[in-house]
C-alpha cells in the first residue's frame, strides 16, 4: 500500500519558479567558488601552461588615480622568470601626478630586465604617455591621442554666491597659504604664484623623466611640452614613439625582441576582482559601481 507522503508532488513541482531561482542562486555561487580559486592558484589568462615562455599584458586604463593594481602587476611580471616580454596596452587620458610616476619607476625597473612594448589605444596621453614612456618600442595608431605633456590645475570658487546668499565665510590658517585652493575664497595673488610654481616643479620632473626616458635632448621635449595634445603620427615625427601600427603589431614586435615564433602565451592583468553583484549582472551590463565624488577644492594632474 502507497504511503499518502510518497504521492505527493516534489517541492520542484509545487514551486517551479523558487526552485528554478535556487537553482540559477547554487550555480552562480558554484561559479564564483570556481573562479575565486582558479584565480588564487594564478591560473589565468594563459597561466594554465606553466613552464612555458609567454608575454605578459598591462592594461592601464581610464584616469590614473591610483597605481597599486598595476604597479604590482608589473612587479610580478617582472619576476616571472616565465615570462619573457610585457606589453603595455595603454588606453587613458591621464590622471594624478604621483601615481603616474610611480607606474613610470615600475616600468622603468622592468625594462631594464625584461623588452617592453607600449601599445597605445585611443588615447594615451598627459600621465597615460608618462607612465609608458619608458618602455623600449612606443607603438602607437595613426590616430591614437598622445603626448600633452604638461600639469594642470583646477578648482572652483563660490565667494560671489555666497555673496548674494548672505554668507559670509570665515577661514582661519596657520600661514597665508594654508588655505590656497578653498572654494570659498578667492586666490591671492602669492598663492597664485606659490601654486604656480609647484605647477612648474611637476611639469620640469615629467619634461625630464620623457627626456631621459626617450633618449632625447631635453630641448626637443621642451619644444613640444607646452600641453598640445598630438595624433600617433605626428608623435612618430617628432620623436614621441617609435612605430606606427595596432595592438597586433606590437605583439609581433615583442615576439621578435622575445625569440618567439609562433602563437605566443598571454598572461594578462591586472585582473579587476568583481563584486557578488557585478558578477551577477554583468551579462545584463547594469553598472552598480556608483557616482564618483571629487572631494576638495583643487588638484595637479596631467591631463
Amino acid at each position: 500500500m502507497m504511503r499518502m507522503e510518497d504521492s505527493r508532488p516534489r517541492f520542484s513541482q509545487r514551486h517551479p519558479l523558487m526552485f528554478g531561482v535556487l537553482m540559477i542562486t547554487m550555480a552562480v555561487i558554484l561559479f564564483l567558488g570556481v573562479t575565486a580559486f582558479v584565480r588564487a592558484m594564478g591560473w589565468t589568462s594563459g597561466n594554465f601552461a606553466l613552464g612555458k615562455d609567454s608575454l605578459g599584458v598591462v592594461h592601464i586604463e581610464g584616469m590614473i588615480m591610483d597605481s597599486t593594481d598595476v604597479v604590482d602587476w608589473i612587479n610580478t611580471l617582472r619576476r616571472d622568470e616565465d615570462v619573457k616580454g610585457v606589453l603595455l596596452r595603454v588606453n587613458s587620458p591621464g590622471g594624478a601626478i604621483a601615481p603616474s610616476q610611480e607606474i613610470y619607476e615600475a616600468v622603468k625597473m622592468l625594462a631594464a630586465e625584461k623588452p617592453v612594448v607600449a601599445s597605445y589605444a585611443t588615447v594615451a596621453a598627459s600621465g597615460g604617455y608618462y607612465a609608458s614612456v619608458p618602455s623600449q618600442i612606443i607603438v602607437a595608431n595613426p590616430g591614437s591621442i598622445t603626448a600633452s605633456i604638461g600639469v594642470m590645475a583646477e578648482f572652483i570658487t563660490v565667494t560671489e554666491a555666497l555673496s548674494k546668499l548672505g554668507i559670509k565665510p570665515e577661514v582661519l590658517t596657520t600661514g597665508k597659504y594654508k588655505a590656497a585652493g578653498t572654494p570659498i575664497r578667492e586666490l591671492t595673488d602669492e598663492q597664485r604664484e606659490q601654486l604656480l610654481g609647484m605647477m612648474l616643479d611637476m611639469h620640469d620632473q615629467f619634461v625630464t623623466d620623457v627626456a631621459e626616458a626617450r633618449g632625447m635632448e631635453r630641448a626637443r621635449i621642451e619644444e613640444v611640452a607646452d600641453g598640445r595634445a598630438v595624433t600617433g603620427r605626428q608623435a612618430l615625427a617628432l620623436g614621441l614613439v617609435d612605430l606606427l601600427g595596432s595592438k597586433q603589431v606590437a605583439f609581433d614586435k615583442l615576439k621578435t625582441m622575445c625569440g618567439i615564433e609562433g602563437t605566443a602565451i598571454l598572461v594578462e592583468g591586472p585582473i579587476h576582482e568583481k563584486t557578488f553583484m557585478e558578477e551577477v549582472l554583468g551579462s545584463i551590463q547594469i553598472d552598480i559601481s556608483g557616482l564618483t565624488n571629487s572631494v576638495g577644492s583643487w588638484s595637479f594632474s596631467y591631463k
